[in-house]
């Protein structure tokens, strides 16, 4: 009995643990969303433009903004079910067809203008570093994993997504750790930033290797 009992809580805590980190990321993309939402209809004065007024005025900054933003939630929204078992499993279509919608819109949209948005990255040289290299790496890591899929590489294809949207998260874990951070050390706005450029998407590809270790075969 002793032994059938160990065997029920170790196959369902894995389930309950997945079920709450489902609904811990849905919080975040909810709140994602209403973030996004704040720049619709078009504004160039509100919620995170409203510090970046010296570089607003520039045309390739303003649209690498927008389509970085109004992209970028598709993104989160395509990897809510990308990593599901049972709906790949299920639904292969569905996977199939979201996992392009991810591709494309990283490759040509989220990615690009991440990119040039990164260059003016508040805080200086490190930041913009920083910001830079997710940008660059986002996109690197989606193109390997699209190219394992097309040679039908799936273990390889998994792990690139894997540390492919490791990086896509880092849209919702630097925001998490600059509200840390503040709550908890007060430092000055700028220190911050360039904390968070770099605490914000790293740790995510500390954890994506581990996972893709124990997970991966």
């Amino acid at each position: 009995m002793k032994n059938i009992s160990t065997s029920i809580i170790k196959n369902k805590l894995p389930r309950y643990a997945l079920i709450l980190l489902m609904l811990v990321y849905s919080y975040f993309l909810w709140l994602m969303i209403k973030i996004t939402l704040q720049y619709w209809p078009i504004q160039t004065d509100v919620a995170f433009l409203s510090i970046k007024q010296d570089y607003i005025h520039l045309l390739h900054y303003r649209i690498a903004f927008f389509v970085h933003v109004f992209s970028a939630i598709f993104v989160l929204l395509a990897g809510y079910t990308q990593f599901s078992n049972s709906i790949r499993t299920k639904y292969p279509q569905w996977h199939r067809h979201l996992g392009w919608l991810y591709v494309v819109v990283t490759l040509l949209f989220a990615g690009p203008s991440g990119f040039i948005i990164a260059i003016y990255a508040n805080g200086g040289s490190s930041s913009q570093i920083a910001f830079c290299l997710l940008a660059f790496l986002w996109m690197l890591f989606t193109a390997i994993a699209l190219l394992k899929i097309i040679k039908k590489q799936v273990p390889s294809h998994k792990a690139w997504m894997i540390r492919s949207f490791a990086l896509a998260l880092s849209a919702i874990t630097l925001r998490a750790w600059k509200y840390i951070l503040v709550a908890v050390f007060h430092p000055k706005p700028m220190d911050v930033y360039q904390i968070v450029a770099w605490l914000g998407w790293t740790l995510n590809l500390v954890i994506a290797e581990i996972i893709i270790l124990n997970k991966i075969k």
